[in-house]
C-alpha cells in the first residue's frame, strides 16, 4: 500500500478511535506481506506501527520461519474464530479486500468501513466484486462521520 501514502491527508479521528478498539487483526496473505511505506522504522505495521496485540493471517501458503507474534490459518471460519477469541469485547480488524469478500460471503462480517483517498486507480482488488451473487446493503453507524456501516444479511 505504500502507493497510498501520497494521498492520505493529515489526522483521521475515526481512525483513532478504530486503533483504541481493535482487540486482533484478521490479514489476508497479500495484505500481510505487502509493500509496507514504513518498512523498517518504528512506524512499520499496522496503524502505522501503533498497533500491538494479536494478528492472524489466513493463508494456504504459510511461511516456512512465521514471525513469532504472527498466527497463520489456512480456513476462513477458523481464522474469525481465532481472532474474535483473542480479540476478546474489540473489534476484529480484517484487513484486505479478497479476505473481506470472504467474510462477507460467509456472512462473518459485522461492519464495514471505508477511508476514500482522492485518487482513482486503474488496478487492484476490487472492493466487492461478486458478479452474479446477491446485494449486500448496508446500514450507516449513526454518529460516525466515515463511511462506516453494519452489514444487514
Amino acid at each position: 500500500m505504500s502507493w497510498l501514502t501520497d494521498h492520505l491527508g493529515g489526522e483521521n479521528p475515526t481512525a483513532e478511535r478504530l486503533l483504541h478498539s481493535v482487540g486482533a487483526i484478521l490479514a489476508g496473505n497479500g495484505t500481510f506481506g505487502g509493500d509496507d511505506p514504513n518498512r523498517g522504522t518504528d512506524s512499520e505495521g499496522a496503524f502505522g506501527g501503533q498497533y500491538h496485540g494479536p494478528v492472524f493471517v489466513l493463508t494456504h501458503r504459510p511461511p516456512a520461519e512465521p514471525p513469532a507474534d504472527v498466527t497463520f490459518v489456512g480456513d476462513l471460519h477458523t481464522a474469525v474464530a481465532q481472532a474474535k477469541e483473542a480479540a476478546g469485547d474489540k473489534y476484529v480488524n480484517v484487513l484486505g479486500a479478497n479476505v473481506a469478500k470472504q467474510c462477507i460471503e460467509a456472512g462473518l462480517l459485522d461492519e464495514v468501513l471505508m477511508f476514500f483517498a482522492p485518487v482513482l486507480l486503474g488496478d487492484g482488488v476490487r472492493m466487492f466484486d461478486h458478479p452474479g451473487g446477491t446485494k449486500v446493503r448496508m446500514v450507516r453507524l449513526p454518529g460516525e462521520t466515515e463511511h462506516w456501516y453494519r452489514v444487514a444479511y
